[in-house]
């Protein structure tokens, strides 16, 4: 079970370190709230197997973990709902482009402007909001990677659940700040994994190979992607472009008709089709984000369970 613990860790983050789509992606933020969920469950199974002493220490370092998680899921949850703010926002403006392309005049036009407007300044709000909530409440949870070599002694502890919960502390640093990257702003590890130990021989020693790999694709795509202080979910990002696209289309139109003392139409289809794309993204961040906003419910309540389980371990 402690091998396959490892197993599980190395697998799951050379799956997102080696993954098609971008790690501010919906899809890998899904599959970091899962891995994250499913690690710390299998660490919660693996107690019962390893015979600690009721009360020890361990269980004071395991609530210290889970309260850090507990935290920083909760700080994520917020900058997840400043997106499914701007969701509703952006949700307004496609309703009203469908009313302009049953019925294009200047009212609907500035209907369109207005309701396109609107969710820019709800996607402005979210970026502010979140990078002072990333300074505020995720900075200070210090998500940044243990630097004990995987082979230290001290990782021996407690029949190895020490050296699990030191895995489950690396890992979950970088899966925090991945959530973290994509809904709330905020930075990369401060500390590096090069230098740890992964020669090391024992259960788990080559997991920080993994830990690695995937702390170097952070540093590559916080380089390549969005400006620092900003979102970094991909889908937000196409959203908003695709806002802004739409509303040079219905501009253009609005020109156009105004220039040849015309009537206003869509006369090439292009707000049509950038309205669809608009709509598309929309429904793919909406549901994007309320699954995500489920996968962290749902690891809530196995926090929860966890520490009342190892509580009762030790009280009997």
């Amino acid at each position: 079970m402690v091998n396959a613990f490892f197993t599980t860790l190395a697998r799951g983050l050379d799956e997102l370190s080696g993954g098609c789509a971008g790690l501010s992606s919906l899809p890998a933020l899904l599959r970091a709230a899962a891995l994250l969920r499913g690690l710390h469950s299998q660490l919660t199974l693996l107690v019962g197997q390893l015979h600690l002493p009721p009360g020890g220490r361990w269980l004071d370092e395991y609530m210290d973990e889970t309260a850090r998680l507990w935290d920083a899921c909760l700080a994520v949850k917020l900058g997840l709902a400043a997106v499914e703010r701007y969701c509703a926002a952006a949700s307004c403006a496609v309703a009203a482009l469908d009313d302009w392309l049953q019925d294009p005049s200047p009212l609907s036009t500035r209907q369109v402007m207005r309701a396109i407007s609107a969710s820019r300044r709800e996607a402005m709000a979210a970026e502010e909001e979140n990078r002072a909530l990333s300074e505020s409440r995720i900075a200070p949870l210090s998500l940044q990677l243990d630097e004990r070599r995987a082979a230290d002694a001290r990782l021996s502890g407690f029949n190895g659940f020490r050296g699990l919960l030191y895995a489950l502390h690396n890992a979950s640093s970088l899966l925090l700040l991945i959530l973290a990257g994509g809904a709330c702003a905020a930075g990369s590890p401060r500390s590096s994994a090069d230098g740890a130990d992964n020669s090391a021989t024992g259960a788990g020693g080559g997991f920080m190979a993994s830990i690695a790999k995937l702390q170097k694709r952070m540093a590559e795509e916080a380089c390549d992607g969005a400006a620092a202080g900003t979102i970094r979910m991909d889908e937000f990002r196409s959203a908003r472009a695709a806002a802004e696209a739409v509303r040079e289309e219905v501009e253009r139109a609005a020109a156009a008709a105004a220039a040849g003392g015309s009537k206003l139409i869509d006369g090439d289809g292009g707000v049509k089709d950038k309205a669809e794309e608009l709509k598309a993204w929309v429904e793919v961040l909406r549901a994007g984000t309320d699954g995500l906003v489920c996968q962290l419910d749902d690891f809530l309540d196995d926090i929860v369970e966890g520490r009342k389980e190892l509580s009762d371990l030790c009280s009997h």
